[in-house]
Formats: C-alpha cells, structure tokens, sequence
C-alpha cells in the first residue's frame, strides 16, 4: 500500500496547460540544439533549398528571436541585439558580417540556458499577464496575448524552422 509521500502531484487546469506548453519549448529547443550539433560546418553553410535560406542564417535568426524574448518576458535585455539586424532585418546573403558558425553555436547555448532558467522560475499567474509589446488597454481587450501565448508562438517558430534545418542532413 502506497503512502502520501508516494503519490505524485499531477498538475491541472492552468498549471497542466503551463507544464504541457513549457515541455513543448523544452523539446524543440533540445531537438534544434542536438541538429545544431550534428550539423558540420559545410552542412550548415548550405541553402536549406536553391535560392533560401542557409543554415547558419537560420541558427542566427533563431538567436535572434529567441533572444528577443528576453525583455517581452521581462527577463531583462537581450544577450545578443546586434544579431537582430543581421538575421531578423536583412535577408541570408545580404552582404552582412556575421560572427562565426562556432561563435554562433555559443550563443544559442548561452540565449536558450537563460531563457530556460528564467522560463522554470515563472510563477503560474505571471504566464497569463501580458508581454512587453502588448500595450495595457489592448490586453484588456485581447488577454490572450500573454506570455504564455508568447512561448507558444515561438515554439511554433521553432518547430517551423526545425522542419527546414533537417533537409541538410
């Protein structure tokens, strides 16, 4: 026979939904992390496709927009704001300088380590307020766009970006 101290607390309501959208951040972060690290120089500097993106653009841009998730969250500044005009603003192949594929690789550890420290420490109700580029009256009338929201999006954008990333295998 079981005691208390066996039984496991299983989230529910809000806090499920939290724990269910947390792990799916956590699985495609680790899932891009490990491609990132099978990838090898050349695989990366090649086009997903003729005439798009490669994939060092795509890990920088991912960077990017993962570390611009810092000050919406409220996590405080971004690691890395000079990547955003590189990788966000200017297209692959634009003539921009960019840092190197192993200098490019630490900074996605460096942005996805703070982020997931930051995002573990989050209370439940701080999920469901709104995000830094959400004006207070428009959340008032869209409360769904709160952090919560904010990680879905960019888990999507992750899984999307994933998608492209394992054609250079």
């Amino acid at each position: 026979m079981k005691n208390q101290e066996d039984t496991i607390a299983i989230p529910t309501g809000k806090e499920l939904f939290i724990k269910m959208a947390i792990s799916a951040w956590d699985s495609y972060i680790t899932r891009l992390t490990k491609l990132f690290d099978k990838l090898t120089d050349e695989q990366l500097l090649s086009q997903i496709a003729p005439n798009k993106n490669s994939g060092v653009y795509l890990l920088g841009h991912m960077i990017a927009i993962n570390d611009a998730m810092q000050p919406l969250l409220g996590f405080g500044e971004k690691l890395y704001p000079e990547l955003w005009k590189i990788f966000v603003d200017s297209p692959d192949r634009s003539g921009q300088s960019m840092p190197s594929i192993e200098e490019l690789k630490k900074y996605w550890e460096d942005v996805n380590a703070h982020l997931t420290r930051r995002i573990s420490n989050m209370k439940s109700e701080e999920w469901f307020t709104r995000h830094a580029s959400v004006s207070e009256e428009d959340f008032a009338k869209e409360p769904h766009r709160n952090k919560l929201n904010l990680l879905m999006n960019r888990t999507n954008h992750a899984s999307y970006h994933l998608g492209q990333l394992v054609l250079l295998q």
